[in-house]
C-alpha cells in the first residue's frame, strides 16, 4: 500500500469530477505537485488550473508531465476513464502506482473519525449540511463533498482546529464506498439504480449492507425510516432512523413555512430541539436536515450550535439551485437524474409555488438508466405542465440500439412534451410562458445556465 507522506506528485485521470478534483485540492493543500487530465475543459478544471494545478484535455502521452521517480507518484484514476485509454495503460505498462478514486479516499480517512453519507438520493445534500453543521461548531471537520457548496465555494474542507472527523459522501457507484470503514454512517435511500453495475436490485442492496457491516464496532448508522435495514448487517454498531413523516428516533415535527422559510421542531433521543429554520428550499432538503441534524447530534455537536448554524446553510450548487428570480419567471437549476428524485424536485416546486405553470426541461443521463427507468421517467415528468426532452448524455457508456430519449417521450401523458437538443436553447423558451422554470438533469445540461439566465436578463422577464 502507498505511503501518502512519501508521495511527490499526483496525477489524476478525470480530474474535472466532483470527487476527483476534491483530492486534486486536497493533494495541492498539503504540498504535492498535481497536474492531470480531462476530456473537457470544465468550470471546475479551470478552478483547479486557477489554483495552480495544470490541467490537459487531449489524449497525447506527450502532455503527461515528464516523471522521473515512479515510487514517489502517485497515478488516480476514476471509473469513468475507458480502461483502453492511452495514458492508463501507458501508467499501467509503466509500473506506477495506480489507485481509483474510491481506494485514496479510504486511505485518507482510515485514521480519522470517518462520517460517511451513503444513499442513492440526497447523500450530496446531507454531506454538504453535515459538513456545515460540524465546521461551524465546537467539534469541527475535514470533508470531501459530492457538490460545491454554496456556503464554502468549493466540494473540500479542511479542519483548522485539528478536528479527528471527516465528513465524505459515500458513492455506491462502482462499489466505491466499500473502501470506508466509518465511525458514523447515513444511509438515505436504497432505490434501484446502477443496474449497469449491479444487474438487479437485490444485488445493490447487498452492497448496501456490506458497507454497513464495515461500519466500526460500537459505531452507528442512522437511516431513512422505511428502508429495509437488516440489524444483522452489524450486530455490533447502534441504529438510528430519521423520518419527516413517521415516528423515528430523529423526526421532524409541526413543519411549516414562514416568510418562505421551512422552520420544524425535531425530536431526538436526547430530547426535542424546538423551532430549528431552514431558509433552503424544497421539503425534501427538510428531510436531508433532519439526518443532517442527526449525525452532528451523534458527533457532539449541541442543540445551541445547530439552532445557530442550520438556518446560514446556502444549499449546493445545482442542487434546487435559484439562478433567477424576475418579475414573471424563477429559474431552478437541479442534478435530479432519478425518477424519484425528479418527482420530489417537482413537487417541491408545486409546495413552494402553488399554481405557478412550470416548464422543465430534462436531460436523461445514461442509456442505461434510461431503459431501465423509462416508464417511471415518464410518470414523474407527466407532473410538469410542459416537459422539454434532451438528447440521452451517454457519459460512460455507448449507445444502446433502440434507447433513445423517444422511449420516455412516447409513454408520457402529458400533452405539452417535446423532444429538443442543446442547439435549440434558449430560444426554444419563445414558444413557452413558464411561471417557473427547470433545467433537470446530471450529464451537461448545466451548460445551459448561464446562456438561459442570460436570456432572461435580456427579455427582462
Amino acid at each position: 500500500m502507498i505511503e501518502i507522506e512519501n508521495i511527490e506528485k499526483v496525477y489524476l485521470l478525470g480530474v474535472g469530477g466532483i470527487g476527483m478534483s476534491a483530492l486534486a485540492r486536497y493533494f495541492h493543500f498539503i504540498g504535492k505537485q498535481v497536474s492531470g487530465y480531462d476530456r473537457t475543459v470544465s468550470s471546475l478544471t479551470l478552478d483547479l488550473e486557477n489554483e495552480g494545478m495544470p490541467v490537459h484535455y487531449n489524449a497525447d502521452l506527450n502532455q503527461v508531465p515528464k516523471i522521473s521517480d515512479i515510487n514517489k507518484t502517485l497515478i488516480i484514476y476514476t471509473p469513468a476513464v475507458p480502461s483502453d485509454f492511452p495514458e492508463l495503460c501507458y501508467f499501467r505498462e509503466n509500473g506506477f502506482a495506480i489507485y481509483k478514486r474510491s481506494q485514496v479516499l479510504g486511505l485518507l480517512t482510515e485514521s480519522k473519525r470517518c462520517i460517511a453519507i451513503a444513499g442513492t438520493h440526497g447523500k450530496t445534500s446531507v454531506t454538504t449540511m453535515t459538513a456545515h453543521l460540524l465546521k461551524q461548531s465546537a467539534i469541527g471537520c475535514s470533508a470531501f463533498m459530492g457538490g460545491i457548496s454554496k456556503n464554502y465555494g468549493t466540494n473540500l474542507l479542511l479542519a483548522e482546529n485539528n478536528s479527528q472527523y471527516i465528513v465524505v459522501e459515500a458513492d455506491e457507484f462502482d462499489r466505491s464506498f466499500l473502501q470506508l470503514h466509518p465511525e458514523l454512517a447515513a444511509i438515505t435511500w436504497m432505490d434501484a439504480d446502477h443496474l449497469d453495475i449491479y444487474g438487479d436490485h437485490e444485488s445493490m442492496i447487498k452492497a448496501f449492507s456490506d458497507f454497513v457491516s464495515q461500519i466500526d464496532k460500537s459505531g452507528s448508522l442512522l437511516y431513512r425510516k422505511g428502508l429495509d435495514i437488516n440489524v444483522q448487517w452489524n450486530k455490533d454498531i447502534h441504529y438510528y432512523s430519521y423520518s419527516i413523516k413517521e415516528d423515528a428516533d430523529f423526526q421532524a415535527l409541526q413543519i411549516r413555512i414562514i416568510d418562505g422559510k421551512y422552520h420544524f421542531d425535531l425530536i431526538t433521543p436526547y430530547g426535542l430541539i424546538e423551532d430549528l429554520c431552514l431558509s433552503y428550499p424544497g421539503l425534501m432538503n427538510v428531510e436531508n436536515a433532519v439526518a443532517a441534524c442527526g449525525l452532528a447530534l451523534l458527533s457532539g455537536v449541541s442543540d445551541n450550535e445547530i439552532r445557530t448554524t442550520l438556518p446560514d446553510y446556502s444549499g449546493v450548487v445545482r442542487r434546487f439551485d435559484t439562478q433567477y428570480i424576475g418579475k414573471e419567471i424563477i429559474y431552478i437549476d437541479d442534478y435530479a437524474h432519478h425518477p424519484r428524485e425528479l418527482e420530489a424536485t417537482i413537487q417541491s416546486v408545486r409546495d413552494l409555488y402553488p399554481g405557478k405553470r412550470i416548464t422543465g426541461i430534462f436531460q436523461p443521463h445514461l442509456f442505461s438508466r434510461t431503459k431501465d427507468f423509462a416508464t417511471e421517467f415518464a410518470a414523474a415528468l407527466d407532473k410538469l405542465d410542459d416537459a422539454l426532452i434532451m438528447d440521452i448524455y451517454p457519459a460512460r457508456e455507448l449507445p444502446v440500439e433502440g434507447v433513445t430519449s423517444d422511449i420516455i417521450l412516447n409513454k408520457m401523458k402529458l400533452k405539452s412534451r417535446i423532444l429538443c437538443g442543446n442547439a435549440d436553447f434558449p430560444e426554444i423558451l419563445e414558444n413557452y410562458h413558464p411561471e417557473i422554470l427547470l433545467t433537470l438533469g446530471a450529464g451537461d445540461i448545466d451548460r445551459l445556465v448561464d446562456p438561459i439566465v442570460a436570456y432572461l436578463i435580456q427579455k427582462n422577464v
